[in-house]
């Protein structure tokens, strides 16, 4: 764009002012090419015009769009430029009071000059762990960048504060080093925190003081560097000073004091203790009171004073070395009091011997008075060939005494720094650390010496290195997004910084100056004027000769040389020193001591302990020692270290501003603040980035930013694309931006012009909804006239047409009225004729028809008559022939059966067949019942069908009777008809001997069925077989995988073990080691400790030492032992406290700590013990199940032979009843011979049967012995292997050899094969039975068979239906794929992390849910296991009981005895031994899921029962030790699980039932009133456990306060993201310009977004926890408010913290937000719960973001509505109030002070944000449970078979 086109009418511009710098004017004319001026209106509506130079087309600075004003980065401006800046910076602070801004890398802090609520705890919270970019500006985002990018880059950080006197930079650094304590405080207890922030009130009180400037000014430079360990807590820090202002101990100014010390001392100079310092208050000691007042107006200069000792006691330093730093500095004092008596001659001089202040200075130091007193006037000098001793002048002597001063403050002053260094110090390898840099701002005064050149010449260096930094930080960018980029022109101070130290520089020649023995500081500053006379940096004052000027990058600097060479040389004599290392006190002597002394001292001294810690600043030698070091020489090194310390970190920058001279707050002056902008560097950087490309967008933002400025046919592109035409059409110079890989990089006015263009857009586009609405209200009002003549019209037409219609309607009706009537008249007429007709035809055709039938029947009648006659002649034919052939082969088939028959009883006699037959013996006789089952169903169904024709026959033949003798009466002559009758008879006789054919029939079938069933049973023996192999492979994989995953477990808790034990003894030794001293009083201490030891026995101790179980695994201190240590002391002070060699309370801590850590030493030691044993043991076990399985084999084979007499005994009487039913029927059915002989072979069938089943029982008997023999032989020797293919009965889990059954029963079979004569071959009995048996087993292989069959096609249609789930994923993901195609290659990006996620998620649900099933499986076929071990044992004891009368009897009486189970009384007996075992697997070991489908609480009631059984037996030791050890493993496991929500909210239920049961069975009546007569007999009976209810009580709070803990630590990460930024409502939120901090580095990669539904997502899963775990409905509520007020807390204070969220749009969002939050509570009915409530805060800061800002009444309306919002808090949100588009309108400062008139009555706290930490008290109400304690069952999956049932 040409300059015309943004210098047009109606434009906002910044014209120079000599007051405000700049003033802003409105371009009333548009500017053209060429004009000299332009013609602005000022805000004061006054006219002007601005010259315009042609020559260099300066044109004035052009103001950014309204919408910009008051930016958190200054970085996001458009235009970039000091107005802007300048500007911006006063609207922040004036308007809104924010006194952070971020400009680039560097934060501006302006010094308020007031106390301000914004650095409490909770803010700290608020901004740890939130990125720098989504924050309101502050130092605490700057420390925690610091600390995120320490933790995530593993690179070492560095925060350089810097700034003017009374800037406020030592705050700044202070509050910095708090955030650091705060954040990444110790893991351990060393509370190196605590000490880090305590070095500041002991550095404060004795390196800052009162200057013109700051009533705190650092007179020192100080760099903190602060160390981490690998989990970057805090482990310690080391403190570097530079360049201490020791000149302030001799002089100080008007209006400035000495430093605070001094002062502090001199306040307390009337206690006790300092009455030997000879102290009086500060006026009367010359070197505090040459600047006039001596006080700081709300400063307390005797309460900083115990500040500093608390610190100094904090950080170690013991009482005696703290009273020699007091005896020092107040020794300093009394030295600046000497009187110096000037002699005749005024060469010489003298102090007087009994000077006071002599006296005191001498005694304090402990030196000799009259060698001080001697070498204060006096001097030595050393020449080649003699020394002499020469007097000096009273100047010289007070020169001396100053020097002497400063030295023995500067001494004790590195002395400090060390000792905070040796307290800071840590023995732990440092990972990486973080170093604060508090050092001085660039000075100019009125008069400029020695300290102002060396702190301007650091400042000079550190500019440099900031310059560097931020040029390389804009390279890295353009280079990241491929941006073609041009060397940047920026300020670089190299020659300044090499006119001060390079070769013949300032600093070389003044140290040269200071070697020459006459040298002075005329000399010195002439060789500069002859040096550096051309030097660009370097200029020589016109009126003076003395003084040099030197431009530094923010002023040039005028100073004077006097005095330089003095301060440069720092010289004290040798024979003062020499005095002060004689002194009497070892800290006085060894503070002179120089590198050489301190050397030979430490090689003299064997043995001792003393540590040397070197300084950051060496110790000054003597004056006339040839290699003493110059003040600068040591400055010089020690900057360089600095910048050598600070380029090997990330540096972060804070500058510090003062807004004006007079301290006055919230006030702003502007030529100050731009005199220090320039002199920080931030308008270096905002020059800098104003060079390249300073405004910066993504394409994503710029999108939503301004698509409303794209065209139709542009968007079916991509974004990127979108953006680079949109850019292309409205910039035609296509050097005002360069696009990147993922940013849009602008010039600067580009994005001012973008938002005009917006603007422009938009207000045409409201013109265009304007006229169009007005439009369509005139088009409404029309049509609405159109519509009601329309309407009027439409009535009348149809009233007429209506009147029509009813006059056709009616005409139409009377004809057919007339028709119908015609009609049936003649319909009937014709009727009556037809009628006649079709009678008659009828009639005649009968008579013809029953002619024809009469003859065919007689016809018939006679055939039927040949037909049986013939047929019963060949029939009587056939019967002959065929009995005589069956009697022939019945004769010869018997002789032959029964020779075999002999010969197989014969063989099975033997011992041989005996054995081949034992395996399948048992199954023979269990199929013997099965076989009398199946023949007597079918002799029943026989005998019935029999009946039926029996007496269907008999009822036929008297019938025939009856009617023979009515037709003889009636018809005597009609013979024929009695021949009918006989061939009647006759005939039916037939059919009976057809139904007996037919029988024959059935049989032969049954021979068939048979053959078939053999064959069927072949193929289901092989698909058997099959079957059972898979399924013996699917159990030992599954037993293999448990075994590993034990043995895995019980691996990795023993190297977990040991390696704590390890840690625990190294701890113990390094303690041991360190404090070796404290051994024998240790052994004294604990000697007297053991005199007072409670007795053995139970004793009830009330609850607050019951209370005294802590969390951690080291014991607690008794009472008695506290009541010996508080004699110790007593002891220890009558003594004394100056014998005591050590700090008493630290010897206590440590003796505690010793003592704690040998007894949990001791407690490790033996828990490894224990798990050695217990894994040698586990060996021994697993031989113990081999056999316990052998033993179960013979117990099942004795359970099945006692069942097997028992079914053989109830066959013999069925079959007894069976014979005399079957004779007595037959008795009574004697009309047929047939009949009989059919009975008859049915009863002989009976007869072998029973025969058989005899000969069985003996079987059964030989079967027995053997059994035990085989039993016994089996468990001697157990490496025989039975087989593995066994068949499942239906009765029993005992598998059979099924093959081997089916071979016994085919062998029996055999003879079947050789004949089809079924009546034959069952002669006794034998083969008829065994056929079915044979058949009973085929149907149940058919059964099984089914049931795999059955089992195949449900895991066939199980695979079906996974892969048609597959086959559906599978186009799902081809359709996502096909979508992300589409999508930018970011989005594809986060689109595929999302689905993956979701994948994972998914995967791992799955497989966690089909291990709970295997889990699920496996303990229940252990628990079936052991229920059929018990009965087998229940069984074999009732029959050892049974006396043998009773078995006899039972042959006759079949009636099976069951044991009968004694009445359980709820409670649980165990031996004392068990009880560690009961605590491991009831509560240590245990797992929520191994119970979740039990009763809910059930460990709680199991302990109740084993309590209520100790009360039983009165057993008061076991009470307390099953209390004791239940609390203890409860806290042992929370410990353990300390993150772990299930497992807490577990216990807490727990916890609370097991309350609620010692309650509700206390026997106390207010409890026992919902008891039913039932629980009230499961009351305790002898001991009262209220104390323990107390204790129960207090852990239920701890674990509730864990729960708390946990939830929120899920919860918290995701609040501000999803209930604040996430877009619930879509198109909302608007996108604003941003700054770095952005898109600095502090941004994470992979920062994850929430949404509302993961919230809610989360509780719902808590809610299910808790609800399945059975926690009371009234601790949920409380968990869930809790919940709600952390969310509501967090929220809200964030929304207090972030200016871009508090906009119109965002109150919109959060509103819907708390609505869908509110929507779930009622849903889970928690609306009673006062969860809802604590959300008020949050809905109302929604609603005052909704609501009108602009008159009175809007006013009122939101101080009535805001009711839960504080004062502060209402404000705050109205200054935080932003406007994302030029349509809105900010909040005017009026409406706020209105706002604040209000609110005056309130007395609201002074606290701005919520305490997110804050928790409201728990209470647990009184719950009774139902649930009776006999009713409770013991699942075998808790491993309980020591607990025994009462």
């Amino acid at each position: 764009m040409s300059t015309a086109q943004h210098y047009t009418k109606y434009t906002r511009v910044w014209i120079p002012d000599p007051e405000e710098v700049w003033r802003s004017a409105e371009i009333i004319k548009d500017y053209k090419e060429g004009d000299k001026s332009l013609h602005l209106k000022l805000e004061d509506e006054t006219l002007c015009e601005y010259p315009i130079d042609l020559q260099r087309n300066e044109m004035p600075f052009l103001r950014n769009p309204y919408i910009l004003v008051g930016e958190n980065d200054l970085t996001a401006l458009s235009y970039l430029h000091e107005a802007a800046v300048l500007h911006n910076l006063k609207v922040r602070f004036l308007e809104s009071n924010h006194i952070y801004t971020y400009c680039g890398i560097v934060l501006v802090a302006i010094n308020p000059y007031e106390q301000l609520p914004i650095y409490e705890q909770d803010v700290i919270y608020a901004y740890s762990g939130q990125n720098t970019g989504d924050m309101d500006p502050h130092i605490f985002a700057v420390a925690e960048e610091a600390y995120k990018q320490m933790a995530r880059d593993e690179k070492n950080q560095s925060i350089i504060v810097s700034g003017e006197s009374g800037a406020g930079k030592t705050v700044s650094a202070k509050y910095a080093m708090h955030f650091f304590a705060t954040v990444g405080g110790s893991a351990s207890e060393t509370n190196i925190e605590a000490k880090v922030l305590a070095s500041n009130p002991i550095m404060e009180a004795i390196g800052n003081a009162r200057t013109t400037m700051n009533d705190n000014s650092s007179r020192f430079g100080k760099y903190i560097q602060i160390s981490f360990d690998t989990k970057y807590h805090i482990i310690g820090a080391n403190m570097r000073t530079y360049l201490l202002e020791k000149s302030r101990v001799v002089f100080q100014a008007k209006d400035e004091r000495n430093y605070h010390i001094f002062y502090q001392l001199c306040a307390s100079a009337s206690l006790p203790e300092f009455k030997d310092l000879g102290l009086t208050c500060a006026e009367d000691f010359f070197y505090t009171s040459q600047g006039g007042d001596t006080s700081i107006d709300g400063v307390d200069d005797a309460a900083d004073f115990e500040k500093t000792r608390h610190a100094f006691t904090l950080l170690g330093v013991n009482e005696s070395h703290q009273m020699t730093i007091f005896r020092i500095i107040a020794a300093i004092l009394h030295l600046g009091n000497l009187e110096i008596q000037a002699e005749r001659d005024g060469d010489a001089c003298s102090i007087s011997s009994k000077d006071e202040h002599l006296k005191d200075f001498c005694s304090l130091l402990g030196m000799e008075r009259s060698q001080m007193q001697y070498w204060l006037c006096h001097r030595k000098l050393i020449t080649r060939a003699e020394t002499y001793v020469k007097t000096m002048s009273v100047q010289q002597v007070v020169n001396a005494r100053n020097a002497l001063a400063k030295h023995i403050y500067a001494q004790l002053f590195n002395w400090i720094v060390q000792h905070i260094n040796k307290a800071l110090h840590t023995t732990v390898k440092q990972h990486s650390f973080i170093g604060v840099l508090d050092i001085y701002g660039f000075e100019t005064f009125e008069v400029n010496s020695f300290e102002q050149f060396c702190i301007n010449y650091a400042n000079e260096k550190l500019q440099q290195q900031f310059n560097s930094h931020v040029f390389k930080l804009e390279q890295e960018e353009y280079m990241k997004e491929r941006i073609p980029w041009t060397l940047i022109d920026f300020y670089d101070n190299q020659p300044c910084i090499d006119l001060i130290e390079a070769k013949l520089g300032i600093l070389d020649l003044l140290d040269e100056e200071c070697k020459v023995p006459k040298g002075t500081d005329q000399n010195w500053a002439q060789k500069l004027y002859n040096q550096h006379a051309g030097h660009q940096h370097f200029k020589k004052p016109r009126m003076s000769s003395t003084s040099f000027i030197v431009l530094h990058f923010a002023d040039k600097v005028e100073y004077q040389s006097q005095g330089f060479l003095e301060k440069n040389r720092d010289t004290v004599y040798e024979e003062q020193i020499n005095i002060l290392k004689a002194s009497k006190y070892q800290m006085v002597a060894d503070l002179f001591k120089d590198e050489k002394d301190v050397a030979r001292t430490t090689s003299m001294g064997k043995g001792t302990a003393k540590v040397s810690v070197r300084s950051a600043i060496p110790v000054i030698k003597a004056a006339n020692k040839e290699c003493k070091k110059t003040v600068a020489h040591q400055f010089r090194n020690s900057l360089h270290l600095l910048m050598e310390t600070l380029n090997a970190t990330t540096p972060h920058y804070v500058r510090c501003i003062k807004p004006n001279d007079e301290k006055i707050p919230f006030k702003f002056d502007a030529k100050r603040v731009v005199q220090q902008l320039r002199a920080c560097g931030v308008l270096e950087t905002i020059r800098i980035s104003a060079a390249g490309f300073p405004s910066r967008w993504t394409y994503i933002e710029f999108f939503n930013r301004y698509h409303v400025l794209m065209r139709k046919r542009h968007l079916s592109k991509n974004k990127k694309q979108l953006c680079q035409t949109l850019l292309e059409d409205l910039i035609k110079d296509p050097d005002k931006f360069q696009f990147g890989c993922t940013k849009i990089f602008f010039r600067a006015g580009q994005v001012a012009y973008l938002e005009k263009l917006r603007a422009d857009k938009f207000r045409n586009a409201t013109i265009m909804i304007q006229k169009t609405v007005r439009g369509w209200l005139q088009r409404v009002k029309y049509k609405r006239l159109i519509q009601a003549a329309v309407i009027i019209q439409r009535y009348t037409r149809g009233h007429l047409a209506r009147r029509l219609a009813e006059h056709l309607r009616r005409t139409r009706a009377a004809i057919i009225f007339q028709k119908q009537y015609r009609m049936l008249r003649i319909l009937r007429a014709f009727q009556r004729v037809r009628n006649a007709t079709i009678t008659i035809q009828a009639f005649a055709r009968g008579m013809f028809v029953r002619r024809i039938y009469h003859k065919i029947l007689a016809e018939h009648k006679a055939t039927i008559l040949q037909k049986y006659a013939s047929g019963w002649l060949a029939r009587t034919r056939f019967r002959r022939v065929r009995g005589a052939t069956i009697v022939l082969q019945c004769y010869y088939r018997r002789m032959k059966a029964r020779q075999q028959l002999k010969a197989l009883k014969i063989e099975a006699r033997s011992a041989q067949h005996l054995k081949k037959l034992n395996i399948g013996m048992e199954n023979k006789v269990v199929q013997l019942q099965r076989k009398i089952d199946e023949q007597n169903k079918e002799y029943k169904l026989l005998n019935e069908q029999l009946s039926v024709l029996t007496s269907a026959h008999s009822s036929e033949v008297e019938k025939l009777k009856k009617e023979l003798v009515q037709y003889q009466q009636s018809h005597q002559g009609e013979g024929n008809q009695l021949v009918s009758l006989q061939e009647e008879m006759e005939r039916l006789q037939l059919e009976l001997e057809k139904a007996r054919g037919e029988r024959k029939v059935m049989e032969d079938s049954h021979v068939r069925e048979k053959d078939l069933l053999r064959k069927r049973i072949s193929d289901l023996e092989e698909e058997n077989a099959l079957l059972k192999q898979e399924k013996e492979e699917l159990k030992s994989r599954i037993l293999c995988q448990s075994e590993d995953e034990f043995a895995g477990n019980t691996f990795e808790e023993n190297i977990q073990m040991k390696k704590e034990l390890e840690e625990e003894r190294s701890r113990y030794q390094n303690l041991v080691k360190e404090y070796s001293g404290l051994e024998q009083r240790y052994d004294n201490l604990q000697d007297e400790m053991t005199v007072i030891k409670q007795a053995p026995g139970h004793r009830r101790s009330p609850s607050n030492q019951s209370s005294l179980e802590s969390n951690s695994n080291y014991p607690s201190i008794s009472p008695s032992e506290i009541g010996d240590t508080e004699d110790v002391i007593q002891q220890v002070e009558e003594v004394g406290m100056e014998k005591a060699t050590m700090d008493m309370t630290l010897f206590l801590k440590l003796q505690k700590r010793v003592r704690e850590l040998e007894q949990e030493r001791s407690k490790l030691q033996t828990q490894l013990e224990k798990k050695e044993q217990e894994r040698k043991k586990s060996h021994v076990t697993e031989m113990k199940t081999e056999m316990t399985s052998d033993h179960e084999d013979f117990a099942y084979n004795s359970l099945k032979r006692q069942e097997l007499e028992l079914e053989n005994k109830k066959l013999k009487n069925e079959l007894n009843e069976l014979r005399k039913a079957i004779a007595d029927q037959a008795t009574q059915n004697n009309s047929s011979n047939d009949i009989q002989d059919s009975y008859n072979l049915l009863l002989n069938q009976l007869k072998s049967a029973n025969e058989e089943l005899e000969v069985r029982k003996e079987e059964v008997l030989v079967l027995r012995t053997q059994i035990m023999n085989a039993a016994q032989q089996k468990q001697s020797g157990k490496d025989m292997k039975s087989t593995s293919t066994n068949a499942s009965w239906p009765n029993s889990d005992k598998h059979i050899n099924q093959e081997d059954a089916i071979e016994a029963y085919q062998g029996m079979c055999e003879t079947n094969r050789k004949t089809e004569d079924w009546g034959y071959l069952n002669e006794d009995g034998e083969l008829g039975l065994a056929y079915q048996g044979l058949k009973q087993v085929a149907r149940l292989l058919e059964a099984q068979l089914q049931d795999e069959r059955r089992d195949h096609e449900e895991e066939v249609e199980v695979l079906r239906n996974e892969m048609s789930a597959m086959r559906e994923e599978m186009e799902k993901q081809q359709q996502t794929l096909l979508q992300t195609l589409q999508l930018s290659p970011e989005a594809q990006w986060n689109f595929g992390l999302q689905q993956e996620i979701t994948r994972l998620t998914n995967e791992n649900l799955d497989l966690k849910e089909l291990l709970e099933k295997l889990e699920k499986n496996e303990k229940k076929l252990k628990k079936q296991l052991k229920i059929y071990m018990r009965k087998v044992q229940d069984f074999e004891a009732s029959q050892a009981t049974v006396p043998e009368e009773r078995r006899q009897h039972e042959h006759n009486m079949q009636v099976a005895v069951q044991r009968k189970e004694k009445h359980f009384q709820g409670m649980l007996e165990y031996c004392k031994e068990d009880e560690p075992l009961l605590i491991q697997n009831l509560i240590t070991d245990l797992k929520p899921q191994a119970v979740s489908a039990t009763v809910p609480c059930l460990p709680a009631y199991i302990l109740y029962m084993c309590i209520r059984h100790a009360d039983y037996i009165s057993d008061d030791q076991k009470v307390h030790s099953l209390l004791t050890s239940t609390i203890n493993g409860i806290k042992k496991v929370l410990k353990k699980h300390n993150n772990d929500f299930e497992m807490t909210s577990f216990w807490l239920a727990n916890t609370c039932r097991l309350l609620h049961c010692l309650k509700q069975y206390s026997g106390d009546v207010g409890f026992m009133t919902q008891n039913t007569p039932k629980q009230n007999e499961h009351c305790l009976k002898n001991f009262d456990l209220t104390e323990y209810c107390q204790v129960l009580s207090h852990l239920s709070i701890q674990i509730y306060q864990q729960l708390i803990k946990v939830a929120e630590g899920i919860l918290q990460p995701m609040i501000v993201s999803a209930v604040l930024e996430n877009e619930s409502i879509q198109g909302l939120s608007g996108v604003k310009p941003t700054g770095y901090r952005k898109r600095s580095t502090s941004m994470a990669d992979g920062d994850t977004s929430y949404s509302l539904e993961a919230i809610i997502h989360q509780l719902n899963v808590f809610h299910g926890i808790m609800c399945a775990q059975g926690m009371d409905p009234e601790i949920m509520q409380q968990v869930f408010k809790q919940l709600f007020y952390m969310i509501n807390a967090v929220a809200l204070n964030n929304l207090l913290l972030r200016k871009d969220i508090c906009s119109w749009s965002t109150g919109l969002q959060l509103r819907f937000n708390i609505s869908q939050l509110e929507e779930w509570l009622h849903e889970k009915n928690l609306q009673q719960s006062g969860a809802a409530e604590t959300l008020k805060p949050l809905i109302q800061a929604a609603q005052l973001l909704q609501l009108k800002k602009k008159t009175s009444e809007d006013a009122k309306a939101i101080c009535s509505l805001c009711t839960s919002l504080t004062t502060q808090q209402i404000v705050k949100i109205l200054n935080l109030y932003t406007p994302l588009n030029e349509f809105e309108e900010r909040v005017t400062v009026a409406f706020i002070r209105n706002i604040q008139m209000y609110l005056q009555e309130r007395n609201d706290p002074p606290q701005l944000l919520l305490d997110f930490k804050h928790m409201f008290p728990v209470l647990f109400p009184f719950n009774p449970s139902s649930i009776t304690m006999d009713s409770i069952h013991l699942p075998a999956s808790l491993n309980l078979e020591f607990l025994n049932k009462v």
